[in-house]
């Protein structure tokens, strides 16, 4: 840590000091006693009630186990469990119907549906890409991966492999735009005539056939002579598709239609991270996601980079302009709506520490600081705007039940306060993720009525939690049998079922989780469908790549539509099946399927952590066991520990197996992060503060709080950067 300044009553390290005061909060108007002095509030009298609630999570906990112990493997009882659950307050009173109260949220946020990236804040080069990937080209992302069912070529450009992408893209154009008694693909010429879209078709005669759209409201916009011949903007489900016409290409000149490329309106939104996917334990990391974080909020955020021999700068995106359908002036945002992740409530940050000497909670320095830097967009008076409704976009994670959403409202009551912000500017995002919110979720909305923007699902996290809630209940199931247990059934729906009852639509996001396979694009054009017809208004994609693609069943799919079928259907899951507790019972596992279960969850541990210690990556694309390359962050790795240690403490396993796995699967890591200049290996030393800190989650997983993986990657990770 560097040095440390006083201010109102805090130590706070120079270095965040100096950003704060001379970076973040220059052209903001507010004043640096004011700024500190509300931070000081904040962690000297929300400090406290933030230490009690966590202890209150212990308190529930210890409770939980205590009761599972005392039933002595006896059958389980569904209505005593419940009983005894709202006995403690683990369930609280559910009170009458309600509707949210948010004021006005971004289109992005409440009437259009669409992709949502989540990236690390702290890696520019990926938050630019991030916010870039408002659009995308169609045809690279079909042409560059296997979404039409094998692999992308390496090489040359293949031009059959361009006509099947070209095909691919008109077949969809005729499934979700129609043209009016004819294919896209029977087009010769495309263009624009007052206002109505033109398409010319080969006829029998010398004159080609002249058609429109099937729905002429589709056409959305124009524009000519800018980046090709014709950009013609259709409309479909909110989303904008772009036929860029340019028979100067090469694509174009080959394409009857002259057709040089289909850009689609993909992510939507992106949450920048500060938490699950980032590496943050000292002042240094956190003035690294603040600085990018602020970037992003003044526009000026850039990543010089070498990529093929050249050196590429990479900025935000400017919005364009266009000829609206109804004649007047159309401006197209080309940046994607960004929210902040911060952190939940357990972490706290050496950056700072109070008057007696403790730590400051980070989610309370979070919540000042992002808030403080997004001023800059709600300050701006020229260029692109993150927001039209001058509203912040926070998503809080990791919170138990109601009261921690009641207190998350209060941080942002106090920092709205010492900001000088008009209340309720600040709209928050429920990551639905634990347990104990999935069990309370219309009070946790309750709780945060009027700030409200987003809900959703997690299925890693909230397995986590759930591993962990019922840790002395028995053994659990693999983990790769849990999305066939019932309560993950309950959970999918009754997110969306409650979300819909509280009045989230035209107002909040109900997001639905992460496709975890970059790699595996024909698999999620196939699969990830499945969110927008569960009445998802967005759900996660790991890349700009994957959002395009993901965009297309968003075309296919009237999410608004869905959502009306759902809500008049009546409620789905049960709070009953949310509750069932997914342990083995009395089934026998083989020998085979618990060194697969076990050696695939250390493989995967081992293979994250190593990054996350030794380099500071807080999310990567991480082989698995069959080199098979998946999206990893402390979701998945708090899983995979929480699931070893629950079979450690009912010994389906024992230490010294576990630990064979762990020196087995640490040279499997090793060969897999051979290319890596930076790597260092594990074996055969097997000493290393990144294999340790493995040991530590699966060996003192069951004594972690929640399961979290967070103090101990925190802790190895300070040990880590202090050794140099």
């Amino acid at each position: 840590m560097g040095q440390r300044v006083e201010r109102a009553g805090l130590r706070v390290d120079e270095a965040l000091a100096r950003f704060v005061e001379e970076k973040a909060l220059p052209g903001t108007g507010v004043a640096a006693d004011g700024f500190w002095d509300g931070l000081s509030g904040l962690i000297h009298e929300l400090g406290p009630r933030n230490r009690a609630l966590l202890a209150r999570r212990e308190q529930l906990q210890s409770q939980l186990d205590d009761w599972h112990i005392a039933q002595g493997g006896a059958e389980h009882d569904p209505e005593d469990y419940e009983t005894f659950l709202r006995e403690i307050g683990y369930l609280v009173p559910e009170g009458p119907d309600f509707s949210i109260e948010t004021p006005p949220t971004d289109p992005e946020i409440a009437h259009v549906a669409g992709p949502q990236l989540v990236v690390p804040v702290t890696n520019a080069r990926f938050a630019l890409n991030a916010a870039n990937a408002r659009w995308g080209s169609l045809y690279d992302a079909l042409y560059g991966t296997d979404a039409m069912g094998d692999a992308a070529p390496k090489g040359p450009y293949d031009p059959a492999r361009g006509a099947r992408v070209v095909a691919w893209a008109k077949d969809h154009l005729d499934r979700v735009a129609p043209l009016a008694g004819s294919s896209w693909r029977d087009v010769r010429g495309l263009s624009v005539r007052d206002g109505t879209l033109v398409a010319e078709i080969a006829g029998d005669g010398a004159d080609p056939r002249l058609v429109g759209l099937a729905d002429p409201g589709q056409l959305a916009g124009w524009k000519q002579g800018d980046l090709a011949e014709w950009q013609i903007l259709l409309r479909v489900h909110g989303l904008l598709i772009e036929l860029l016409v340019d028979r100067s290409t090469p694509i174009g000149s080959a394409d009857p239609a002259g057709l040089s490329d289909v850009w689609l309106e993909a992510a939507l939104s992106t949450i920048m991270d500060c938490e699950d996917s980032v590496a943050c334990v000292d002042a240094e990391d956190k003035v690294l996601a603040y600085g990018n974080w602020l970037g992003l909020m003044k526009g000026d955020l850039e990543e010089t980079f070498d990529k093929g021999g050249r050196t590429v700068t990479r900025r935000m995106n400017p919005d364009s302009d266009y000829t609206g359908a109804d004649g007047r002036p159309l401006r197209v945002k080309g940046r994607s709506l960004l929210l902040v992740r911060n952190v939940g409530h357990l972490m706290t940050n050496p950056a700072i520490l109070d008057r007696d000497g403790h730590e400051a909670g980070e989610g309370l320095m979070d919540a000042m600081v992002t808030v403080l830097c997004a001023m800059h967009d709600l300050r701006a008076e020229n260029g692109p705007r993150n927001t039209v409704t001058q509203s912040v976009y926070v998503v809080k994670p990791k919170m138990h039940g109601p009261e921690e959403v009641a207190f998350a409202c209060e941080i942002f009551d106090r920092v709205e306060a010492a900001l000088g912000l008009p209340r309720l500017t600040v709209k928050i995002g429920i990551m639905d993720e634990e347990r104990r919110t999935s069990a309370n979720l219309k009070e946790c909305i309750r709780a945060a009525r009027e700030r409200v923007a987003f809900i959703n699902t997690g299925f890693l996290d909230r397995t986590g939690d759930e591993i962990h809630t019922a840790m002395e209940a028995g053994p659990m199931v693999p983990k790769g049998d849990m999305k066939q247990q019932p309560w993950i059934r309950s959970y999918e729906e009754r997110n969306v079922d409650i979300g819909l009852a509280c009045g989230l639509r035209g107002r909040a996001q109900i997001g639905k989780g992460m496709w975890a396979m970059p790699d595996l694009m024909a698999a999620m054009l196939r699969d990830k469908v499945v969110h927008p017809k569960a009445g998802a208004n967005c759900a996660w994609v790991p890349s700009p790549t994957a959002a395009v693609l993901h965009a297309t069943h968003y075309h296919v799919v009237d999410v608004a539509a869905r959502q009306e079928e759902i809500a008049a259907g009546g409620p789905r899951g049960t709070l009953r099946e949310l509750l069932t507790i997914p342990v083995l019972g009395g089934r026998n596992l083989s020998e085979d399927e618990v060194t697969a279960e076990v050696d695939n969850n250390v493989q995967g541990i081992l293979g994250y952590v190593v990054r996350w210690i030794d380099q500071g990556i807080g999310c990567s694309k991480v082989p698995d066991i069959h080199d098979v390359g998946l999206m990893e962050d402390r979701a998945t790795c708090r899983i995979s520990s929480q699931a070893l240690s629950n079979w450690l403490h009912h010994g389906v396993v024992d230490e010294p197996r576990v630990m064979a796995a762990l020196r087995r699967m640490a040279a499997v890591v090793d060969r897999q992060n051979a290319g890596d200049p930076l790597y260092r290996p594990m074996a055969p030393g097997f000493d290393s503060v990144a294999f340790q800190a493995a040991c530590d989650l699966i060996f003192k997983g069951r004594i972690q709080p929640s399961g979290y993986t967070e103090p101990v990657l925190h802790r190895r990770r300070a040990e880590r950067k202090a050794a140099g």
